[in-house]
């Protein structure tokens, strides 16, 4: 395929979009029927279970997808990707993510430099630094340990580190190794979330990670500059050093900024911030936690399937199969929203991620030549823990808009609960509807069935389901840290496969620049009108009044305020 040829004028393109009727005709009531379909639709690989034959489509819907990944020429992009190539090109950068799991004597380059030993440099320097913090040898100011942990960042910084260690908190392992700290994570700019983040904490025992790779991400920055006062005040200036580092490139504004720059933890511009994770930006706050014992066990996790997706053929390929999915579901059937639906409580900061993830990959409307789409690319994601969803969202999954869903679900709960006298175990319970709703969207309810248990007429139509409504179903043996470094890489890759067949550039994003730039501007005016008390000039008369309602709201704030922090 030449770069100016868009996926959507190759012959496996057009010969889906003839698919398509064929497959309308059927429904997944009788495609279910088929036993030796739903086997070739099931997949195993290092405990993992992946049956994806709830999706609309057959044999031959397989196939032609395969030849769409031929002719979008994945295998060679998956290749240039892990082997260092500058295929974000928009920023002219590797996109090398796997290699900050790779084992120690793996070799992945970028501009002709093996990176891993610089990761493994960074990874023991975290090991040996968060063992000194968790065996109390490094102190804080006033001689007291430091058992608890407020990270500072937004977006990669903050969705992705979340939802590990929301996922890790109820693993026994886990909480054996974190016991007697905390961690805590502040994103928002807004005074609440600081608020919220030291809400009961005692500067003497806190340590504070600022994760922003340039040192000069704006709300990052003012939450971290907060908090630099909150220790200052407590424990005088000189404090800083010993209460707060950061996970930066940029050594010179960290130690502007107060910090010792022997205690910044680096990270690469290969590395993008929604797929950072699994380097400092998360390693560093999850090892000050759980010790980095337990996250290299996750690293381990995501390695595992970085392997699987770099050498197993397309057709028994997890991360593959689920970007093909995806992209005939959004390309060809016109389902473009994604219900991630895990039935797992600890896995409740999963879909935040992931939303990130994909679509500030994919939410893209130029191919990677920049030629506009003729096609919509990216997904809508979004997600819920079952059964929590099921009561809240999935009446419009059911019988609303045709929403291809997730369901995620684990053999072993990490918190098993059993109850004499009780049918099922609380876990059993869970999964119970974990088994049941895949099914219930496949079949649906039809009138005469409806009918036959002498349903009233009136409620017939409100009662029947139509069905047909595609999903699939992964089962992970359990959650504990290898389970969730799997399962996070599925995600990843499953994205970039999505990208490199629809040939865009998932790993730039130009879509967050301009309103940032705008509120740039809204920055400059507040200041000049609290400060010089000059009217709001210059925006659209929408704007203007807004903003004008606001500074009228909040005329008491004095133009040059003392130092105010939080009282919770």
């Amino acid at each position: 395929m030449a770069s100016s040829t868009l996926i959507c004028e190759t012959q496996p393109w057009k010969a889906l979009k003839a698919h398509v009727d064929d497959i309308k005709k059927t429904h997944l009531r009788d495609l279910m029927g088929d036993s030796e379909r739903c086997k070739s639709m099931m997949l195993e690989f290092d405990g993992l279970f992946l049956d994806y034959s709830r999706q609309c489509g057959n044999q031959d819907t397989m196939a032609k997808l395969l030849e769409l990944a031929e002719a979008a020429h994945l295998k060679e992009k998956i290749g240039k990707m892990y082997s260092g190539e500058h295929i974000n090109s928009t920023e002219d950068r590797s996109v090398l993510h796997v290699a900050l799991r790779a084992p120690r004597d793996a070799v992945i380059s970028s501009d002709g430099i093996n990176v891993v030993p610089e990761v493994r440099k960074v990874l023991d320097k975290i090991n040996e630094f968060s063992e000194k913090i968790r065996s109390g040898s490094w102190i804080g100011a006033t001689g007291k340990a430091l058992k608890d942990v407020v990270a500072v960042g937004i977006g990669g910084s903050f969705l992705g580190p979340l939802f590990v260690h929301t996922a890790l908190q109820t693993d026994s392992e886990a909480v054996a190794c974190g016991k007697g700290r905390q961690l805590r994570f502040l994103a928002n700019v807004d005074p609440v979330d600081v608020a919220k983040s030291i809400a009961g904490l005692n500067p003497e025992t806190t340590l504070v990670v600022v994760v922003s790779k340039t040192f000069t991400t704006a709300e990052t920055m003012l939450n971290a500059r907060t908090l630099r006062e909150w220790i200052s005040a407590a424990l005088g200036p000189q404090a800083v050093a010993k209460h707060m580092v950061a996970v930066s490139t940029n050594l010179a504004f960290v130690e502007q900024f107060g910090i010792d720059p022997n205690n910044a933890f680096a990270f690469w511009d290969w590395v993008g911030g929604r797929y950072s994770v699994c380097s400092a930006v998360g390693v560093l706050p999850l090892s000050l936690q759980y010790g980095f014992p337990l996250v290299e066990k996750f690293l381990k996790g995501a390695s595992s399937i970085d392997k699987h997706f770099n050498s197993a053929p397309f057709e028994k390929n997890i991360p593959v199969l689920l970007g093909l999915l995806s992209v005939w579901n959004v390309s060809f059937l016109g389902y473009p929203a994604r219900a991630i639906l895990p039935y797992c409580q600890a896995l409740e900061k999963f879909a935040p991620h992931i939303q990130q993830v994909s679509m500030e990959s994919n939410g893209k409307g130029v191919s990677i030549d920049g030629v506009p789409l003729p096609f919509e690319a990216g997904e809508i994601d979004f997600g819920e823990p079952g059964t929590n969803g099921q009561h809240s969202f999935y009446q419009l999954i059911h019988q609303g808009r045709v929403i291809p869903c997730d369901f995620i679900g684990v053999v072993k709960s990490q918190q098993p609960v059993y109850l004499k006298g009780e049918v099922v175990s609380n876990h059993d319970e869970l999964m119970s509807n974990f088994f049941a709703q895949p099914d219930a969207l496949a079949y649906g309810k039809t009138a005469e069935q409806l009918l036959a248990e002498k349903v009233p007429q009136h409620l017939v139509p409100h009662k029947t389901f139509s069905g047909n409504r595609p999903s699939l179903s992964l089962l992970l043996p359990s959650l504990n840290a290898y389970n969730v470094g799997q399962l996070l890489a599925i995600y990843e890759h499953r994205v970039a496969v999505e990208g490199f067949l629809w040939g865009i550039n998932s790993f730039d994003q130009w879509g967050v620049e301009l309103g940032k730039s705008l509120a740039s501007q809204v920055r400059k005016q507040l200041n000049k009108a609290r400060t010089d008390g000059e009217p709001v000039e210059g925006f659209n008369y929408s704007t203007t009044t807004l903003l004008t309602k606001y500074l009228e709201g909040n005329s008491d704030v004095p133009s040059e305020p003392v130092t105010l922090l939080p009282k919770i």
